[in-house]
């Protein structure tokens, strides 16, 4: 009896993929710069950020709250 190969036992589908990614987000980062004889004319800075909306508010409440802890306190 052959051994199945380890890719062919641990397939997942492309909704278990999306459903992991929207759950626990994505970052993609980028850089393009345009030249023309060694002289940088334009330079994009791209950032993509993919996720559900649920996790990006969850995340951004604990940013927040992380914020205001380490803010100075303001003196009356």
């Amino acid at each position: 009896m052959a051994k199945e190969p380890r890719f062919a036992r641990d397939r997942i589908s492309l909704c278990e993929i999306l459903d992991r990614v929207l759950n626990t987000g994505v970052v993609v980062v980028g850089e393009v710069v345009i030249s023309v004889a060694d002289v940088d004319l334009i330079y994009l800075g791209l950032q993509l950020t993919l996720t559900s909306v649920e996790t990006a508010q969850g995340l951004s409440l604990a940013l927040n709250s992380r914020a205001r802890a380490q803010s100075p306190k303001e003196c009356a």
